[in-house]
């Protein structure tokens, strides 16, 4: 159960499945949901349009996961997942933060991915603490893969200074 950590632009991977750090609407937004939604083409929003609505405009509710086609993306899946907006800490965002990555590992596994790409979920415009959330994400990544050993797991960082937090969580699990 490799995981590592790149530094790159997270829709030009070529693995299996890139991970979208969505809102609950899934119908694209700011961000790596922004980047996600322009490279893979318009056909990616319609994809998100035609999954049901679990709550009036709510797709995919926090710490969840639901899957689409990559579209003219080079990974063959996008994962959609909604993370915690960070209000200090104590309203449950390690635990929803946690669901993310099992849930993505979850819906990956069941369409036979071998390689998957995640983005540091909430750590944007949510305000999830990066230091946190590397923490948070690796121990999930580790439980998650147990049962999934032939999966291949990227962090990827869009800058070098998240890249280095992210290593560091890496190399202290």
């Amino acid at each position: 159960m490799p995981i590592s950590v790149v530094t790159s632009d997270l829709t030009r991977l070529a693995v299996d499945a890139i991970v979208n750090a969505a809102n609950s609407a899934l119908l694209g937004g700011g961000g790596v949901d922004g980047a996600i939604h322009r490279a893979a083409g318009p056909s990616l929003l319609e994809a998100c349009r035609a999954l049901p609505q679990v709550a009036p405009g709510v797709r995919c509710p926090t710490g969840e996961a639901r899957i689409t086609a990559g579209f003219a993306l080079r990974a063959r899946y996008v994962i959609h997942t909604v993370g915690p907006v960070w209000k200090g800490g104590q309203h449950g965002e390690p635990k929803l933060l946690a669901r993310c990555y099992r849930s993505c590992v979850a819906l990956a596994a069941e369409h036979d991915v071998r390689s998957i790409a995640f983005p540091a979920i909430s750590c944007g415009v949510y305000g999830y603490p990066p230091e946190q959330a590397a923490r948070v994400a690796i121990t999930s990544l580790h439980d998650a893969l147990a049962a999934h050993t032939a999966m291949d797991v990227q962090l990827c960082c869009y800058d070098e200074r998240m890249a280095s937090i992210w290593r560091d969580a890496l190399n202290q699990a």
